[in-house]
């Protein structure tokens, strides 16, 4: 193995396709000393065995602006680097079987036209025309995106690294780093050892944690907190089946199942409602390339409905019945940004099994923040600062991660409260509110009472996407307050405290309204970057 530097712009800890993406960019905006530091080989931990699904639609226009772009992205890097990605735009239908499916998935559709991204409501005659194979009874809706596509993830992930590797990064494999030195709120380099028993110390101006399940562990070596949980994820390839050629992806979310047609077989995998946590105490050393144990009893209740579902399943031989592992964040929504705990740490992970189609605009939203120190656009849904310090914690992952793989195929109802890992932090006033009916929601891990149950009504919600139960209770509230007065339990703000002689002129420099007010007023307003950007 050629000799590592012993000094680095920046080391990217692990070659996943997160890692290789944040090095392809970094790259292409011109950077210099450019590291990833791989602990086996390029892949080996979830980039390998994943279904390689490239949806466009996200759930605000910056998400579905990322993944669009990794669309894009994909469809040339073949030209560019003469690595096949497999990449073909297949395109996708997602069936309903219940009325409250189907009003998400329409708004789904018209959100994404707002978005630009080309989608259509379609009939059952049409979904037969392009599925014949499916059976559509209890099917009541459905939604076609013709460029929605698949891809081969190793290739994508190892033509990324080629691109990088042509602009000057040096990628290493076998290389695992051990451990970080740090200077107040600097890391100021890495420990690796390799696989021969070298080791050695990088210094670096910043650090990227793209350490994928092992990143939660990555962070703890800077004393950053990355919350996400391994769970176990199942999915069976079928024996070829005779005739079978190129489909789109197929979800059907309330079967918790998605299809997918490759080289003339058929791959299904599920996102059960409650999963498997795995390797809660940590992840084993010498990992790579590896599978879990299988459970069939755990995936049998998807694969039969899978098969009255597919009928033509039950004829097909299983070639592949596959367990490997994927990591889950508390929230479904993964990890990016500066670390709030360091100056120059910085994290990609924790991508909930959508990791293929969002790694191309992952990195390039990285990349572009590390490069001018300011995010190229609102990041708010994944920004790692979000996290709160006990969400690190391991039987709070364990809880939670049960329930998060499963939410990515549930019901997203407005309003949605998560059901596991509740009543981490409670006011002083708990007690009190629920004795007045308060429904509890949960933010930062706070029970906050979101509204307030009338006498004799059920306080809890009841969800849909028509107006909820709690309408007329929240507009009681409203007409309180502004008609008479109201009290808020403020505990679960955060707070900063502002004093001194220039405190006023401070904040209204960075602040968007205007703070010289009489004592006892309120200013409502947002803190600006200098873009004006909140």
């Amino acid at each position: 193995m050629s000799a590592l530097p012993n000094k680095a712009r920046v080391v990217i800890i692990g070659g996943g396709v997160i890692g290789c993406s944040v090095a392809y960019h970094l790259t292409k905006l011109g950077w210099e000393d450019v590291v990833l530091l791989e602990r086996k080989q390029l892949t080996s931990g979830t980039t390998w065995h994943a279904a390689g699904l490239i949806a466009q639609l996200r759930a605000t226009a910056n998400m579905t602006k990322l993944a669009k772009y990794s669309q894009e992205l994909y469809g040339g890097l073949e030209e560019e680097t003469g690595v096949a990605t497999g990449f073909k735009r297949v395109g996708s239908i997602t069936v309903a079987l219940t009325e409250e499916r189907r009003e998400e998935i329409y708004r789904q559709a018209a959100m994404a036209r707002a978005f630009g991204v080309e989608v259509e409501e379609i009939s059952n005659e049409r979904v037969q025309e392009m599925y014949p194979h499916l059976n559509l009874e209890g099917v009541v809706g459905a939604v076609y995106l013709p460029l929605d596509g698949q891809g081969d993830p190793a290739n994508i992930a190892l033509a990324l690294a080629k691109g990088a590797r042509q602009r000057g990064g040096l990628i290493k494999e076998g290389v695992k780093v051990t451990g970080m030195a740090k200077d107040g709120s600097r890391v100021t380099g890495v420990d690796w050892t390799d696989e021969d028993g070298n080791s050695g110390h990088i210094e670096a101006d910043m650090v990227v944690n793209c350490g994928g399940m092992w990143g939660h562990e990555v962070g703890r070596m800077a004393g950053v907190n990355v919350p996400l949980q391994a769970c176990e994820h199942f999915y069976i390839v079928t024996e070829a089946i005779e005739g079978l050629t190129q489909l789109p992806v197929l979800r059907v979310p309330d079967e918790h199942a998605y299809y997918k047609e490759d080289a003339g077989k058929f791959l299904l995998g599920a996102f059960e409602p409650e999963s498997k946590p795995w390797a809660v105490d940590g992840i084993p050393d010498d990992f790579e390339f590896d599978q879990l144990q299988e459970d069939f009893d755990h995936f049998e209740p998807i694969l039969e409905k899978a098969i009255e579902r597919m009928p033509l399943l039950a004829e097909a031989g299983i070639h592949t019945f596959f367990n490997g592992p994927e990591s889950f964040t508390p929230d479904d929504a993964y990890h990016l940004g500066l670390a709030p705990e360091m100056d120059n740490f910085w994290v990609a992970a924790g991508f909930n099994s959508i990791g293929i189609q969002s790694a191309g605009g992952a990195g390039m939203a990285l990349a572009a923040w590390m490069d001018t120190g300011e995010k190229p656009f609102d990041l708010g849904d994944v920004d790692i600062s979000r996290m709160q310090p006990f969400q690190g914690n391991k039987r709070y992952l364990e809880a939670r991660s049960k329930e998060t793989l499963g939410l990515l195929y549930a019901d997203h109802f407005p309003f949605r409260q998560k059901a596991t890992a509740r009543g981490v932090r409670r006011t002083p006033f708990h007690q009190h509110l629920l004795d007045q009916g308060a429904v509890m929601g949960e933010i930062a891990g706070w029970e906050r009472a979101n509204w307030f149950a009338n006498e004799g009504q059920k306080p809890e919600y009841e969800y849909s996407w028509k107006r909820q139960n709690f309408f007329d209770n929240v507009a009681a509230e409203h007409n309180a307050v502004r008609n008479n007065v109201g009290m808020y339990d403020m505990t679960s703000f955060g707070k900063l405290r502002v004093e001194g002689r220039d405190a006023m002129a401070f904040m209204n420099y960075i602040g968007g309204g205007d703070y010289d007010v009489p004592v006892g007023k309120i200013v409502y307003t947002q803190f600006l970057n200098s873009k004006a950007g909140i």
